[in-house]
């Protein structure tokens, strides 16, 4: 009875260990490379904050953002004012609705290294990064990335996950001005219309680059 007794007593701690394991959070760079294995669509709410070199809040902005790799995403700006931004995989427009003006250029024209071609991109990510998990905070993992090349526009970028999922992205450029992106109610693999991602300039809107 007692060798029964310690064999079940010995069981329940070996399955209670593993699943410690199993429930321990990933890193932030496990949780990155989940993101581009398993996540090809994505959608969120998002606030976007920036900071000035003492961390002083200097601009907010909100809106709504979709995402579907290969390198299509759309970035619509509601507040403080209406802009949207929109790649359809060939091409990105900038369209500032206020100033009825819309640019385009090429997709691949230096913007590899910019976290919205991160979060749409192949996920060939140590071609333009070095990767590195940093300590948890605010009970999110964290992933710090930085740029290859000293023509990104961005020195450092981090990322935030809980649980595994994305919500957090922090860049920070060269005049150490910071701009933190919180996404609120994300939906991973949702189905996005196609047309979310085409762009054809309004009548009467000014195009700069065609």
């Amino acid at each position: 009875m007692n060798r029964l007794l310690i064999l079940a007593v010995m069981f329940l701690l070996s399955m209670g260990s593993t699943m410690a394991a199993m429930n321990e959070p990933k890193s932030g760079v496990d949780s990155l490379r989940q993101f581009f294995r398993e996540v090809n669509s994505f959608s969120a709410q998002f606030k976007q904050i920036v900071l000035d070199e003492s961390l002083k809040p200097v601009q907010e902005s909100s809106g709504t953002l979709w995402i579907e790799r290969p390198n299509k995403f759309r970035w619509d700006y509601d507040k403080p004012y209406k802009q949207q931004i929109v790649a359809d995989g060939k091409r990105l427009w900038v369209y500032d609705v206020g100033l009825q003006q819309a640019s385009v250029r090429d997709l691949t024209g230096g913007l590899t290294d910019t976290p919205a071609m991160l979060l749409a991109g192949k996920g060939q990510l140590e071609d333009n990064f070095t990767i590195q998990s940093l300590d948890a905070q605010d009970k999110m993992t964290w992933v710090q990335l930085k740029p290859r090349s000293k023509d990104s526009g961005y020195d450092d970028i981090r990322i935030g996950f809980a649980q595994g999922k994305l919500r957090v992205i922090e860049m920070v450029d060269g005049f150490g001005h910071t701009t933190r992106v919180t996404l609120e109610s994300p939906r991973e693999n949702v189905h996005i219309e196609s047309d979310r991602f085409n762009f054809k300039p309004p009548e009467g809107v000014d195009v700069v680059g065609e």
